[in-house]
């Protein structure tokens, strides 16, 4: 009898694995490209043919034969006629939300080749603009991406832009008003700076119009914050522009981490009409960034008291926008500012309570169950804040080493503190901050410092999580290619070399991280980064093949397709009738009207 009911159950078995077989075999593709080179970029970095996608997901890859049987009369086929496709590009560290609130309002130097061109653009600009508003370049460009090689003279900018209020922001290090403009706010020669800044004045004792950080920022972010705004439609219409400009590099999904002069809920409303709408063409995660200086522990109570974090790599499928946790900035005294014109500020010298005040909210954290990054230049603030990490999991029993943390930037972090924060269970974003400032750092650290800022090689070697990204849109450009570039050749966007050859990446380390070591920033590594079975049906067919093309010309790459979730987000040249509509842009002035975002003149 026992005999009998073992054959039994065998039969059962084998009669369950046919019908699975079957069933898997009978299974149809909603969407399949076909005729392609397809980077599945998993652990055997496989190259295949084609691709098929279900329900927003990958169904499977392999070769055109294998992946047609999976169509039906109604699966769309595209034909990627040879081209490279990549799992969609995820920025581990992008002001998106920022980004697209502003996009409209600001002239973009971002690619642009020279000077002069950079400068007959504020004049155009200032030709079209209206009365009351400004003409504005807020960050994205380095003097060095110019032929000329060399920064405006204010003379230069006050011809351009005549008697049309200009601001001009470079990294966070200096920014450049106009004459008109600093007769708009009503700056002279008594107004006084910020601490740690300076309105510059020249031999004669008269404002230059040049404001300095040295090393606070706050100077800078106030000017920002003073420009005239732009009225709710224009920015809801701006942050689509922005996000269509980011899926035209093959970008799907990207991590906000907030910033200063930017505040929740009151200024993420353009993005958030747009989820609610299930509009999304981005899968979008954001971190909180407090702005109220010595009240931040009490945001984050408020915040968490009405906010919940996502678990476990779910996101809304629906638009994919969701609450990750706070940062990058977690107490105000408690942070560096990477501006390479000043010296570099010391935690334990120049702000007493930081210590206090970061303990306080990391502790926050932790017993709340947020997630946590924080922004970290120099090797010696990173030190210093592992101390206080360190206290809080001893004092938590190791609840803080079972959360997810990173620590953003780590330019100048040491070794011994990378097997610190792997201890601790925590990661790194790295961005492309010295693509757009590396000169600055050479000639105040030294060439040798440069050769391993940061030491990337080291951290994939250790196991450490990474995650690339830009830290557009006011830092670095958002475009994340010349980001690539720089992490597989070293140089800036000057092509002035800085990482060693031992600090340099293969294309593929390169891409990995900007695809599934970002998702784990976000906690969706399981969910997105590859174009394995199963995995959210995000990617890009590319202009050009990454990972063959001449090195000089990755910066250039371009998406010709980009999708999300199974659906075109993007469509360009030969794919052009499938690219949706997008808005007309608003207000008619707007720059990116006339000049478009991303510049290749």
């Amino acid at each position: 009898m026992k005999k009998l009911v073992s054959l039994l159950v065998l039969v059962l078995v084998i009669a369950a694995c046919k019908n699975d077989t079957k069933k898997q075999t009978t299974e149809v593709a909603d969407l399949i490209v076909t005729n392609a080179k397809v980077a599945v970029m998993d652990e055997n970095r496989t190259i295949t043919e084609a691709i098929a996608v279900k329900d927003g997901k990958v169904l499977m890859t392999g070769t055109s034969d294998e992946i047609a049987k999976l169509k039906a009369d109604d699966t769309k086929v595209i034909d990627a006629k040879g081209k490279t496709i990549i799992p969609g590009l995820n920025d581990s560290h992008l002001h998106l939300t920022r980004g697209g609130r502003f996009f409209n309002a600001e002239v973009r130097w971002d690619g642009v080749k020279t000077l002069k061109r950079a400068l007959e653009m504020l004049k155009e600009q200032a030709a079209r603009t209206p009365e009351g508003q400004w003409v504005r370049v807020i960050g994205g460009w380095s003097p060095f991406q110019f032929e000329e090689k060399r920064l405006f003279t204010m003379q230069e900018l006050n011809e351009a832009t005549g008697d049309v209020p200009t601001y001009v922001l470079f990294l966070y290090s200096q920014g450049y008003l106009n004459q008109a403009g600093l007769d708009v706010l009503g700056i002279d020669e008594n107004t006084k700076a910020p601490k740690d800044s300076e309105f510059q004045k020249g031999p004669d004792g008269k404002l230059t119009g040049v404001l300095i950080a040295d090393p606070n920022p706050t100077i800078l972010y106030a000017r920002i914050g003073s420009l005239p705004p732009l009225t709710q439609a224009e920015m809801e219409n701006g942050t689509r522009q922005f996000y269509r400009e980011l899926n035209t590099f093959g970008i799907t999904s990207g991590i906000d981490a907030g910033g200063g002069g930017h505040k929740f809920p009151k200024d993420y409303m353009g993005t958030k009409a747009l989820a609610d709408a299930g509009e999304m063409p981005i899968r979008l995660s954001y971190y909180l960034f407090p702005q109220n200086k010595g009240a931040e522990y009490e945001e984050f109570q408020e915040w968490m008291a009405n906010n919940e974090v996502g678990h476990n790599g779910e996101i809304h499928l629906d638009h994919g926008y969701e609450l990750e946790g706070g940062g990058e900035f977690l107490a105000w005294s408690a942070g560096d500012f990477e501006n390479f014109l000043a010296p570099q500020p010391m935690l334990n010298r120049d702000r007493p309570t930081w210590r206090s005040d970061l303990k306080r909210i990391v502790r926050l954290h932790v017993d709340n169950g947020w997630p946590f990054r924080i922004h970290a230049t120099y090797g010696e603030t990173i030190s210093n804040m592992l101390d206080v990490f360190e206290e809080v999991n001893q004092e938590t029993n190791g609840k803080l080493a079972s959360k997810r943390w990173l620590f953003d930037h780590a330019e100048t972090v040491q070794e011994k503190d990378l097997e610190r924060i792997k201890a601790l269970n925590g990661g790194i974003a790295i961005q492309a901050r010295m693509a757009y400032a590396g000169e600055y750092f050479v000639e105040r650290y030294g060439a040798e410092k440069a050769k391993q800022a940061p030491p990337v090689k080291k951290m994939i070697e250790m196991g450490l999580p990474v995650g690339a990204g830009t830290d557009g849109t006011r830092v670095a450009s958002y475009n994340p290619w010349p980001a690539l570039y720089w992490l597989v050749t070293g140089k800036t966007v000057g092509d002035f070399q800085l990482a060693e050859k031992a600090n340099q990446l293969s294309r593929e380390e390169a891409l990995h991280l900007y695809t599934q070591g970002s998702a784990w920033v976000s906690n969706e590594e399981t969910v997105k980064g590859t174009l394995e079975n199963g995995m959210y049906a995000d990617f890009a067919i590319l202009s050009d093949d990454y990972f063959t093309i001449p090195e000089q010309q990755i910066k250039s790459l371009k998406s010709v397709l980009t999708i999300v979730d199974g659906k075109v987000v993007y469509a360009n040249r030969e794919y052009s009738t499938m690219n949706p509509p997008l808005p007309e842009v608003i207000p008619d002035w707007s720059p990116v009207k006339h000049f478009g975002g991303y510049q290749s003149k």
